[in-house]
């Protein structure tokens, strides 16, 4: 178990900065297994002590790991002095929170936020080639001519032509993660015809190109009218969060993460 300075461990548990934490500690404010301690410099074993603030609770956790339904109308980043911030949907100050890649303003669904650099990297990185699922609606159907372009990667006016993507007409009458699961048990749309009544479809890229399934869909035709994005890797939305509600990831579904980057190496 890693061993900490007690003030180092109240920034990470208590969302203190490190001065605040000093200022705690000379007031008497912290317990450590019931006893008051002062001096910031003194070591603990995170995660096997208790330590109080206050008389609070404040539970060690090296990383944080939320999924969250991001909702239209929200900005993918930290901080911004105009628009509101999915990190302005966490109620609970997380120090060294940020978004794992970007869903445009008008774009929702799954949205991982971490303080883990290192796993958001690989996520992110185009060499593990993670797979990004949506479920969009576009202005007409789709049939065997726009999947084949998919297929093949699309000039989308970038330098390089964008990665093979699949493209399939959503099932009847659904949507989002029903959608998909109905997508991996090979439960198909009739070529040519689109899911819903609306031309609902599941488009899965393995990049995250600016605006990448906007230029894609406009590449052979056809205009995005709503996008959602209903997983990431193993990380599949959960439909119980409302838009703009978020939960912390299960143990489970954080190692399967780390296994699937891990195993793409």
């Amino acid at each position: 178990m890693e061993r900490m300075r007690l003030d180092k461990y109240l920034t990470q548990a208590a969302g203190l900065t490190r001065s605040e934490a000093k200022q705690y500690l000379k007031k008497g404010r912290v317990c450590v297994d019931g006893a008051v301690i002062k001096r910031p410099e003194t070591k603990v074993d995170a995660g096997l002590v208790r330590v109080t603030v206050d008389g609070k609770l404040c539970s060690y956790e090296k990383y944080t790991y939320l999924m969250l339904n991001k909702p239209q109308g929200v900005i993918s980043a930290t901080e911004d002095g105009r628009e509101r911030t999915v990190l302005d949907l966490v109620r609970e100050p997380v120090r060294g929170l940020f978004p794992v890649g970007r869903l445009d303003k008008d774009t929702e669904g799954l949205l991982l936020l971490t303080n883990d650099g290192s796993l958001a990297h690989a996520l992110l990185s185009p060499r593990k080639h993670v797979d990004k699922c949506y479920y969009a609606v576009l202005d007409g159907p789709v049939g065997r001519k726009e999947q084949d372009a998919f297929a093949s990667g699309l000039d989308i006016g970038d330098e390089k032509p964008a990665l093979p993507a699949r493209l399939v007409p959503a099932p009847e009458g659904q949507t989002g993660i029903g959608a998909l699961e109905a997508e991996q048990e090979n439960v198909f749309q009739p070529e040519g015809q689109a899911g819903t009544g609306k031309n609902g479809v599941l488009i899965t890229v393995q990049e995250g190109r600016f605006h990448q399934v906007k230029r894609m869909a406009k590449a052979v035709g056809r205009e995005v009218l709503y996008l959602k994005r209903i997983s990431m890797g193993s990380l599949q939305l959960d439909e119980n969060l409302k838009p703009g509600q978020y939960r912390p990831l299960t143990g489970e579904e954080v190692q399967a993460l780390k296994r699937e980057i891990t195993d793409r190496k």
